[in-house]
C-alpha cells in the first residue's frame, strides 16, 4: 500500500496495508488525560500532503484507507480495534451479517447484508451497489491508483488482444455478461467467484476499500475522484465533495444506525473531525509541542521529524508513540546490469545499515529489517542471507568481488529518490560500498522517481525503493514486488530489478492456488529464500512511525489494522 507516492501495488500497491502493523515502544492505548472517553467534541486532525484520491475504488494510501475504514466508508468486513495483532487481524462483520462463507476450495465466496443499513441521504445499501463498485476497477482507464486485485481475481476471461479483463467496466459496458457471471446479486446476498482460490479474501476487503459499495446514480467517474458519499457514522459538512488543498469537516451522519454496527469497529465519539491540509510537519510539530487552543486536541498523519526528536521529553513524551510500521526500506539490484550473484552477493555483505538508519534518524525513525516482508506480517521468518552485521563487513565483501573476477573498483550507480535525509543516507552506504572495492556514483532523482525506475532500460546497478503489505499476508508482498511475469516491454511494473526466476515464479503460483492460509504462508517463506539466495533485495530497515498529539486527546491509539497511523476508531477529545 502507498504512504505517499511509494507504490502502488498494495502500493500499489500498496502497498500499503496495508496493512499489518503491530504496536512497539510506546504503542497501544494512551492519553495524556485521565478522563475516560465521551461523546461531543471537535478532534483537529493535521495534514500535510494532499491526498491524490477519496473515491472507495481509487485509495491506495495507508493512512487515508484506515481513516475513512472508521469515519464514512463501511465495507463487508472489518479489522476490529485492537492491539493484539491476532485479534486485529481476525475481521468480524461490518455491513454483512458474517465474515463470508467460501466454497470450491475458496473460489467462490458469498456474503449476506444486514438490515436496516443505509447511506447519507437514507437510501438503503443494496447488494447491487457492492456489485456496481467491483465493476468500477474494470474501467481501468477511468478508476485508476487504487488497487486491482479483482482484475485478476475474479473469474473474467483476458481479452487476448489487449491481455486486460474482457469486461471494460461499466461505463463501456463491454463483455457485461462475463462480469455478471463473476459477481452475482441474490436479494441482500452477493456471491464472488474467483479463477483461483482467495482464502484470505475477507482479509483484503478489511484492509482495502475496492470492495466497497457505490451508488451508480451518485457515480460521474472520474469526476468522482474527490467525492465522499458516506454508509459510516460521519459525512462531509455541506458538501459531498473532499478539497484537495483543505481538507474537510466530517460531521455526524444523521442516517447512521449505530444498531448496524459495532464499537469493536467504531466509536465515533467527536461529534466533528476537522481535517486540514496543508501545513508542514515542522510547522504541526510547533504546535504540537506548544499545545495551546485547538492544538490541545489534534492528532496528525506527519510524524515526528528527527530534528524534533529531542524536544519529545517530560510531558510531550507523555503524549507520543512509537510504534514499527509495516513499510519496508529495501535496495533492489538491477539484474540486467549486475547479473554476477558473487557481485550481488558483495553488495548484500558490505551494506552498513546501521549507518543508513543512523543518518535517517536512528532507532526512533527505523527497526532493523531481515527480510523484505515486515516482522509484525503474519508468518514472517528472518531470511539468514540477511542476518549479517548490520555494519556491514568491507574486507569479506572485497573478498567476493575478488572471487567474482571483476575489475576492483567496481563501478555501480546507486538510484534513489533524493531529499535531504536520503542524501545523508546515500552518501554514508557509498562510502561503506566504496570501502568494500565498489566505485559507487550517487544518482538522486526527484518527483518522477518512480516513474523512472520502472522502466525496464535503465543505466543505474542498484535502486531504494519500499513495499508495505496490503493485507495481513506476504502475498501482497514477494509476488507483487519480484514475480517475473509482471515485467512487460514498456514496464518492470514493482519488480523494478527485473528479477527472473523460474524456482520462484513456480512457488508463487503454488502460494496464488493454496486453498487454506496455512499451505499459502509456507509456499511464500520457501520464495523468501530463494529471493535471498539469489539476493534479489537487501533489506534495510523497518520504518517506525513516531506521533506526539494534543494533551486533551484522549484514548489514542495506533493498531495493526491502522497500519501504525493514529486509529479513528476508539478516539476522543476531553470535554
Amino acid at each position: 500500500m502507498f504512504m505517499h507516492r511509494k507504490r502502488l501495488i498494495a502500493s500499489t500497491a500498496a502497498v500499503a496495508l496495508a496493512a499489518a502493523l503491530a504496536a512497539c515502544g510506546g504503542g497501544g492505548s494512551s492519553s495524556s488525560s485521565n478522563q475516560t472517553a465521551k461523546a461531543g467534541g471537535t478532534l483537529q486532525y493535521y495534514i500535510y500532503q494532499p491526498y491524490d484520491h477519496t473515491d472507495p475504488q481509487r485509495s491506495y494510501l495507508g493512512v487515508l484507507m484506515t481513516n475513512f475504514s472508521r469515519t464514512v466508508y463501511r465495507s463487508l468486513v472489518a479489522f476490529p480495534i485492537s492491539t493484539d495483532p491476532k485479534q486485529s487481524f481476525t475481521p468480524v462483520p461490518d455491513l454483512a451479517t458474517d465474515t463470508g462463507t467460501s466454497s470450491d476450495g475458496a473460489k467462490v465466496w458469498k456474503f449476506t447484508l444486514k438490515d436496516g443499513i443505509k447511506w447519507q441521504d437514507g437510501k438503503p445499501i443494496t447488494c447491487e451497489d457492492f456489485k456496481y463498485g467491483a465493476s468500477r476497477i474494470f474501467a481501468t482507464d477511468v478508476i485508476t491508483g487504487g488497487p486491482t486485485y479483482f482484475l485478476s481475481y475474479l473469474d473474467i476471461p483476458t481479452d487476448t488482444k489487449t491481455g486486460l479483463p474482457a469486461y471494460d467496466g461499466p461505463y463501456k459496458g463491454d463483455g457485461q455478461k462475463y462480469f455478471d457471471k463473476a459477481v452475482t446479486c441474490d436479494g441482500n446476498t452477493i456471491t464472488y467467484h474467483f479463477k483461483v482460490p482467495w482464502p484470505d479474501f475477507p482479509l483484503a476487503i478489511a484492509s482495502l476499500h475496492m470492495a466497497d459499495p457505490y451508488r451508480q446514480d451518485k457515480d460521474q467517474g472520474a469526476k468522482s475522484n474527490y467525492m465522499i458519499f458516506s454508509n459510516g457514522p460521519y459525512m462531509i459538512k455541506g458538501s459531498d465533495m473532499w478539497d484537495k488543498n483543505s481538507g474537510a469537516v466530517f460531521v455526524r451522519n444523521p442516517n447512521y444506525d449505530p444498531k448496524t454496527d459495532s464499537t469493536d469497529i467504531r466509536k465515533a465519539l467527536p461529534d466533528e473531525i476537522d481535517f486540514s491540509i496543508g501545513q508542514t510537519p515542522e510547522t504541526i510539530y510547533d504546535r504540537l509541542i506548544a499545545d495551546s487552543g485547538q492544538d490541545q486536541f489534534a492528532v496528525t498523519s506527519s510524524r515526528v521529524p528527527p530534528a524534533y526528536y529531542t524536544q519529545v521529553t517530560g510531558p510531550v513524551a507523555d503524549r507520543s508513540d512509537l510504534v514499527k510500521s509495516p513499510y519496508v526500506d529495501y535496495l533492489a539490484p538491477n539484474f540486467p546490469n549486475m547479473p554476477d550473484l558473487k557481485v550481488r552477493e558483495a553488495l548484500n555483505v558490505a551494506t552498513n545499515k546501521q549507518a543508513w538508519i543512523d543518518a535517517g534518524g536512528g532507532s526512533k525513525a527505523y527497526a532493523p529489517a531481515y527480510s523484505v516482508i515486515a516482522s509484525n506480517l503474519p508468518g514472517y521468518q528472518p531470511n539468514p542471507a540477511f542476518q549479517g552485521p548490520q555494519q556491514g563487513d568491507p574486507a569479506a565483501a572485497k573478498k567476493l568481488l575478488e572471487q567474482a573476477g571483476v575489475k576492483i573498483p567496481y563501478p555501480i550507480t546507486f538510484t534513489y529518490e533524493t531529499s535531504d535525509t536520503f542524501d545523508k543516507q546515500a552518501a554514508a552506504l557509498k562510502d561503506s560500498w566504496d570501502k568494500a572495492g565498489f566505485d559507487v556514483t550517487l544518482d538522486g532523482l526527484g518527483s518522477t522517481y518512480f516513474d523512472i525506475i520502472e522502466k525496464p532500460v535503465k543505466t543505474t546497478d542498484v535502486m531504494w525503493t519500499d513495499w508495505g503489505a496490503d493485507w495481513p499476508s506476504a502475498i501482497t508482498v514477494t509476488p507483487q514486488l519480484f514475480d517475473s511475469r509482471i515485467v512487460t516491454k514498456s514496464s518492470t511494473g514493482s519488480n523494478y530489478g527485473s528479477y527472473k526466476s523460474d524456482k520462484f515464479d513456480a512457488l508463487i503460483d503454488q502460494a496464488r492456488n493454496s486453498t487454506n492460509l496455512d499451505e499459502q504462508t509456507k509456499a511464500l517463506q520457501q520464495s523468501d529464500l530463494v529471493l535471498g539466495k539469489d539476493v534479489a533485495y537487501i533489506p534495510l530497515e523497518q520504518q517506525n512511525f513516531y506521533w506526539v498529539y494534543g494533551s486533551k486527546v484522549v484514548d489514542f491509539m495506533t493498531t495493526p489494522a491502522s497500519n501504525g497511523n493514529p486509529d479513528l476508531g476508539p478516539i476522543a477529545v476531553a470535554q
